[in-house]
């Protein structure tokens, strides 16, 4: 994921879908280091993940991700966060 948040500063996605379980660095550290920088803390981070458990949503949303959704992904409900996170002219 080193190689995610180097490509996420020279790139500036609209959006980043942020699986929280990576190895060597995870999505909530990952998260945490692209909320820090100045070229990517407004880009929107959507944390997927299998944790399902009580406090991993608060969890995630403390990182610096900006909504939180389960695996596995119900792409109707996903796409209407994206949406909802995408700036208007970028949904049409």
């Amino acid at each position: 994921m080193i190689k995610g948040v180097a490509r996420a500063r020279s790139d500036a996605p609209a959006l980043i879908l942020m699986d929280l379980s990576l190895p060597v660095l995870d999505g909530w550290e990952a998260t945490r280091r692209l909320k820090a920088l100045p070229e990517t803390r407004d880009i929107p981070v959507i944390a997927l993940s299998s944790h399902a458990m009580a406090g991993d949503r608060e969890a995630a949303l403390a990182a610096g991700c900006d909504d939180y959704d389960t695996k596995p992904v119900d792409f109707t409900r996903l796409l209407g966060k994206i949406k909802a996170r995408l700036p208007k002219e970028s949904t049409q």
